[in-house]
């Protein structure tokens, strides 16, 4: 899987639900774009007018709690997020995350430590967080080979479609 070089953070708390990241009145849409559109407005009405192609979630526990949408991570991915990072995440958006390629990291210290606006390089080979600004490192669990494979492929579909399996 790539490196992140500069990904901006945006920081969340505990509990993210998948009804802030996209609102269930807009799942009426599969069109990406405009589930990106609406991504995270309500618990961040600012988030879409302001992240970039790059940036960085960074959440405590418990992210992607709630339905299981897979809307969350799409309309995350859409958005242009790069990493979704957190102390911990609900299984489904974890599993949903993997099956379409966003990539995300478990580290309870970087959750805890990392604050918004921050600068981070994320290295999915070796698990390895660099907070730019401090030039602290965090280390996480990087994703077994076949699950870095998934996720760089775009998604469990692609893999499979790219493996011929």
């Amino acid at each position: 899987m790539e490196s992140i070089k500069g990904g901006r953070v945006f920081k969340y708390g505990d509990n993210v639900d998948t009804d802030v990241i996209i609102p269930a009145r807009y799942l009426n849409t599969s069109d990406e774009k405009e589930l990106a559109a609406h991504c995270m407005e309500d618990i961040d009405p600012t988030f879409i007018d302001n992240v970039k192609e790059g940036d960085i979630i960074v959440a405590d526990k418990n992210f992607g709690c709630g339905s299981s949408r897979e809307h969350a991570p799409i309309a995350i991915k859409a958005a242009g997020v790069s990493c979704v990072i957190a102390s911990s995440f609900a299984r489904i958006f974890y599993r949903n995350a993997i099956n379409i390629g966003l990539p995300i990291l478990e580290c309870e210290q970087a959750a805890k430590e990392i604050r918004s606006g921050d600068i981070l390089d994320v290295d999915f080979s070796t698990g390895v967080i660099t907070d730019v600004a401090t030039g602290k490192e965090y280390r996480a669990q990087p994703f077994p080979a076949f699950i870095q494979d998934i996720v760089e492929s775009g998604g469990l579909i692609p893999a499979i479609k790219k493996n011929k399996l």
